[in-house]
């Protein structure tokens, strides 16, 4: 186990170093100038000098090949750099953003495993019952209706609740705060995009688990621990689920990764300052230093995700060898 798990952390450094290559190059392939977006912005006028000393203020006068080297020797040490746009350090930008996405990924996945995993199971030992249908109907639902229309949808819904309990219509102020200092004023402002992206997110491992509930309970090991007279029960939860989670666990996986930097809809219907709208501002304004610190963020959070989900099977299905 412990080879193993050095081996897979090992295989985690050519990951990021080739992101990294990807991202450098990328985000320096994309037309324009950051230093005329700042010098420029309200139609100010300026000189090549100030130009020129704009480029070697933020280092992109120099050589791609020594800005890599900068870069990656930054990483190295933990040091993202300043930001280009605002003239902030990266970790701080990303400081204040960053609680905001992890706590609505982490709420939405709760919900999502508390929903996804009995309903697919339900749907599945319940194969073309009225059951099944209300489940699959509802799955459906969650994969086919877009994030901003249920976020609007759901904002509207807490308006007119209120409107009708209280008289007047209520809403969460759009300022973040933690949840040690607040817990109340937090879980209002996170608790409603996270139930918006969880009910999405639980379609998606619900029909994933029930696929792989209907494919395992078909096995010759499930005929044979009933003809064997065990428990429903005990082959339900023992046998067949452990072996069925197996792709829900990756798709799990996927998902904590992608909601980290993919809210971007969610965040702007919601006002929420997070990794997404961050990671867009940032492309907008080209600033270079900030979008590769996001970008890396991003990826490390997804190979981890991914270390962690080969764990899970060896868990899961000890026929898995992890040589």
């Amino acid at each position: 186990m412990h080879r193993y798990i050095v081996s897979r952390i090992l295989l985690v450094i050519p990951t990021l170093l080739g992101a990294a290559a990807l991202v450098f190059v990328l985000m320096r392939l994309i037309p324009g100038d950051i230093c005329l977006v700042r010098l420029g912005s309200g139609g100010t006028t300026f000189s090549a000098q100030a130009l020129a000393q704009c480029h070697a203020e933020i280092g992109i006068d120099k050589p791609w090949i020594v800005q890599f080297g900068q870069f990656i020797w930054g990483l190295a040490r933990g040091d993202f750099g300043v930001s280009m746009w605002s003239g902030k350090p990266v970790v701080d930008e990303i400081a204040t953003r960053f609680p905001v996405s992890l706590e609505v990924a982490v709420i939405a996945t709760i919900i999502a495993i508390s929903i996804a995993i009995p309903l697919g199971t339900i749907s599945a030992l319940k194969q073309n019952t009225w059951i099944d249908l209300v489940v699959r109907t509802f799955s459906i639902a969650g994969i086919a209706t877009p994030a901003f229309w249920l976020g609007i949808m759901s904002i509207l819904l807490v308006l007119d609740l209120t409107q009708a309990i209280s008289g007047h219509p209520w809403m969460p102020s759009i300022d973040y705060v933690p949840l040690w200092k607040d817990p109340i004023r937090n879980l209002s402002i996170v608790m409603l995009p996270a139930i918006t992206v969880g009910y999405r997110y639980a379609a998606v491992s619900m029909r994933m688990t029930r696929s792989a509930m209907l494919e395992v309970l078909r096995e010759d090991y499930i005929r044979t621990a009933r003809a064997k007279g065990l428990v429903e029960k005990i082959i339900i939860n023992r046998h067949a689920l452990k072996n069925a989670l197996l792709p829900v666990v990756t798709v799990i996986g996927l998902e904590f990764a992608f909601l980290i930097g993919g809210l971007v809809v969610t965040e702007q219907v919601f006002n929420l300052n997070g990794i997404g709208r961050l990671m867009v501002l940032s492309v907008q304004n080209q600033d270079y230093t900030l979008t590769q610190a996001l970008v890396m963020l991003v990826v490390t959070i997804a190979v981890l995700c991914n270390l962690v989900v080969d764990l899970i099977y060896a868990w899961l299905d000890p026929r898995i060898s992890l040589r």
